[in-house]
């Protein structure tokens, strides 16, 4: 399967897990509200992908089977896939971001997504997969 990264969309109890991204700016969308996630490494899956830079990014380890809606989306770099978990609130870790980031918790998920720091393809998704489980 060709891919070139994953995201994860990560609730903790009701909240939204949000990295700030780094304010570089030769990264895209710098500054901007982001999710667990990145690009392909090997030969690993989709799922492992979005896990592993969870894991690398906010210190969660959130087991495979965790991951309950996942959508594959086009976009210029090639196939990303998009993934959601919910974990109960207060899981261990989270808080811990790597080097320049800082890790935000969205009482609303809605809010990231209407927020004008969100990412907008982030926002996108997430909101697709609000709107299938909401009806």
């Amino acid at each position: 399967m060709s891919f070139s990264g994953a995201k994860l969309a990560l609730f903790l109890g009701r909240d939204l897990l949000v990295i700030k991204r780094d304010d570089k700016p030769d990264i895209p969308y710098p500054g901007y509200w982001d999710l667990p996630g990145g690009g392909r490494e090997g030969g690993e899956s989709p799922e492992d992908c979005a896990l592993r830079e969870t894991f690398e990014e906010v210190s969660l380890l959130i087991p495979k089977a965790d991951l309950i809606w996942s959508k594959s989306y086009q976009r210029p770099r090639g196939v990303v896939w998009f993934f959601v978990s919910h974990q109960p609130a207060g899981s261990g870790g989270a808080g811990e971001a790597g080097v320049g980031r800082s890790v935000l918790a969205v009482e609303d998920p809605r809010d990231y997504c209407a927020h004008d720091r969100a990412v907008p393809h982030f926002a996108e998704q997430l909101r697709h997969y609000l709107d299938h489980v909401q009806g």
